[in-house]
């Protein structure tokens, strides 16, 4: 097969798949001739930049995904918005960000940081995927312990966690603008790493 042939398929994949495309399920539709996914990711970005396309291919949650360039975002976010897209309210991205910066948490700790209950928002982010169940604490009541999912990162453009903002970075943002808010000083024990991440499973949904 011609590699401009291979180049195609993989467009197609990247065009047609619901998430981001990796290396395994290339191997599966290949077989037993596999093109190497990143090198031609690498040729089809090329391609795009040189015909200045309005998109390009980005590395997310392990795999490869087709997205629409950055400058286009504006546009984007109007059509979605006008579509009557749900996004998440500040309280779920309040609560996702404490999640993703300090997991595995549980639910109270959780509410300690923001101060209000957050079983209602729990269930959203259990039901969107977002977060799943991942395990138990080993305290008092054993309660169900949160982490990150990678629908997460897929939400978020993010290939792993610490592509996240560094703590530092969203300090001196804070330091120039108060406005943003105080409560960055909670995360300040917890970084994140690849570690937190498992593989791939089947997600947990709010029980």
């Amino acid at each position: 097969m011609q590699d401009s042939e291979i180049r195609k398929i993989i467009e197609a994949l990247l065009f047609a798949s619901p998430e981001p495309l990796t290396q395994a399920k290339v191997n599966g539709i290949f077989n037993p001739d596999t093109p190497n996914l990143k090198e031609v990711v690498l040729k089809l970005n090329e391609q795009y930049v040189h015909d200045d396309h309005a998109f390009e291919i980005n590395e997310v949650a392990g795999g490869y995904q087709l997205v629409s360039r950055q400058e286009y975002e504006h546009f984007i976010r109007k059509m979605l918005s006008k579509s009557g897209r749900i996004s998440l309210s500040s309280a779920a991205l309040d609560s996702l960000a404490i999640i993703a910066y300090k997991q595995p948490i549980g639910r109270y700790e959780v509410e300690a940081i923001r101060g209000v209950d957050s079983s209602g928002v729990l269930k959203t982010l259990l039901n969107r995927n977002l977060i799943k169940i991942k395990g138990r604490d080993s305290g008092p009541g054993r309660p169900l312990l949160y982490q990150t999912t990678n629908k997460f990162l897929e939400h978020f453009g993010l290939n792993r966690l610490s592509d996240m903002p560094k703590l530092k970075e969203i300090t001196e943002l804070m330091e120039a603008d108060p406005t943003l808010g105080e409560q960055i000083v909670v995360f300040e024990e917890n970084e994140p790493d690849d570690t937190n991440i498992d593989s791939p499973g089947p997600e947990a949904t709010a029980g």
